[in-house]
């Protein structure tokens, strides 16, 4: 084997640190969504102040992921990874001993901050260290981090808050961030690369945040107002508007947040629409399945988290090998696997939805998640291989914030098609209601596979057949 393949202990051990951390993060974003009826009581506020501890904590993720192409250029490794892994601890303890909601959603926004930060820095420790004959099986195992931990945060969270309440879920996971610490402060190196003659846009941060605020906002409306009233076509308006003064600002800008040119080299455009269809797909399920299964099927919380459990797992052991296929095959076939599954998955949802069943869900789930994973990895590595030198950190922070975003969307647009289909129905039956919803949702999801599909086959035969 030749040495330049081999990764030392150190490396593997400081990609693990800051693996976990993130892993860490988005574990406990997710656990709490079933404890949001358990806060309303605890807390004393509403359903729609509670889900802000979601919705806040994913907007501000993927806001401070936008900043993270200039920050891994500014910081040291190590000292980007203490500064978030001391957030996450300090976040922990203050969500642990919160009086009421407001010093909890203080708690979770620094919890926030702390996986903005630490899954870009866990990509850029990929890139900088990792050889390319191995890049592929590394970004596989990332890709486990990023889509198991959404699937296991509902079972984790049910099973600690019945067993005892919810705040022990910060608890179980403060001496594994203590432990990371350690681990990072012996394994994590590098230096940064510098940020000479440029300074920090907060111009482009702050359009980012209005820009993901409105395009959020705007399927709130539809939701509650349904998809051809004014108000959702005001806000789908005022948000076209703001994205175009967005792009204006950054072409005329001599300073940039991210280097969106980047975007202009097509392999990585199509890639990074398959890496943000696939978590907006990925995190869209995990949010509609279990709610049908509690309302349409009346199955339990746990029942319905354990369902997702056997495709979660079996894509996360196939994340991996996915990775090495497309070390050794490159990245054809791997997505085109990928996308076959996702659109078969989807469109059994979408066909046999008014007869699911507890095992019919967990079978196509296992389709799906098998075909999440066969591409997941992929995308990103064949993405990263399309630039190089600075720019890297700017892919690197284009594709996290884009597939944080997506499972932000993902949520909140399946969410609002259920919502608009009990608008536009005749019945006050919330279980029909419910069922005409995911069945919705389900024709999206194969459309959109389908997309992210035809994605494969074109760059296969317009730019890889002929190289």
């Amino acid at each position: 084997m030749d040495l330049k393949d081999v990764v030392s202990t150190r490396v593997k051990l400081s990609i693990l640190a800051v693996g976990l951390l993130s892993f860490t993060g988005i574990l406990i974003e997710t656990s709490m969504n079933v404890t949001f009826p358990t806060l309303t009581k605890d807390l004393d506020v509403s359903l729609n102040t509670v889900q802000w501890l979601t919705t806040g904590y994913l907007l501000l993720t993927t806001i401070v992921m936008s900043t993270t192409a200039f920050i891994l250029k500014k910081f040291d490794p190590l000292k980007i990874f203490i500064f978030a892994t001391s957030l996450c601890l300090v976040g922990s303890i203050i969500c642990f001993s919160a009086p009421n909601f407001t010093i909890l959603l203080i708690g979770r926004l620094l919890q926030a901050i702390a996986t903005g930060l630490s899954t870009p820095l866990m990509f850029n420790l990929i890139f900088e260290e990792i050889p390319v004959s191995k890049l592929g099986l590394y970004t596989g195992l990332a890709g486990v981090v990023i889509s198991l931990a959404p699937a296991l945060g509902p079972t984790y969270g049910g099973i600690i808050n019945k067993a005892w309440t919810w705040r022990e879920i910060f608890v179980g996971v403060i001496p594994l961030i203590i432990l990371l610490a350690i681990i990072g402060w012996f394994s994590i190196r590098g230096k940064a690369s510098g940020t000479k003659g440029v300074s920090f846009d907060y111009l482009s941060v702050l359009g980012l945040a209005i820009i993901f605020s409105m395009i959020l906002y705007t399927f709130n409306q539809a939701g509650s107002y349904n998809f051809i009233s004014w108000q959702f076509f005001l806000a789908a308006v005022l948000s076209v508007i703001f994205i175009g003064l967005f792009a204006w600002y950054n072409h005329q800008s001599k300073r940039q947040l991210i280097d969106f040119s980047i975007l202009k080299l097509p392999v990585l455009r199509l890639r990074l629409f398959s890496y943000f269809s696939l978590q907006f797909i990925n995190i869209g399920l995990s949010f509609v399945l279990p709610i049908f299964a509690q309302t349409a099927l009346k199955l339990d919380s746990a029942q319905a988290g354990l369902m997702l459990l056997p495709g979660s797992l079996l894509g996360a052991i196939l994340g991996p090998y996915a990775g090495h296929l497309y070390d050794k095959k490159g990245a054809t076939f791997p997505l085109l696997i990928s996308g076959l599954l996702i659109t078969i998955g989807s469109a059994m949802f979408w066909f046999k939805s008014n007869d699911l069943s507890l095992m019919s869900i967990t079978i196509i789930y296992i389709i799906v998640r098998l075909g999440f994973n066969f591409g997941f990895g992929p995308s990103l590595s064949d993405g990263s291989m399309q630039v190089q030198g600075p720019k890297k950190s700017d892919q690197n922070s284009l594709f996290s914030m884009m597939q944080q975003y997506a499972g932000s969307l993902g949520t909140n647009v399946l969410s609002v098609v259920i919502s608009a289909a009990a608008l536009t129905s005749s019945s006050k039956n919330e279980v029909l209601n419910t069922v005409l919803g995911a069945k919705n949702d389900f024709i999206l999801l194969t459309i959109l596979s389908l997309l992210v599909l035809v994605s494969v086959i074109y760059v296969h035969f317009k730019y890889e057949k002929n190289n």
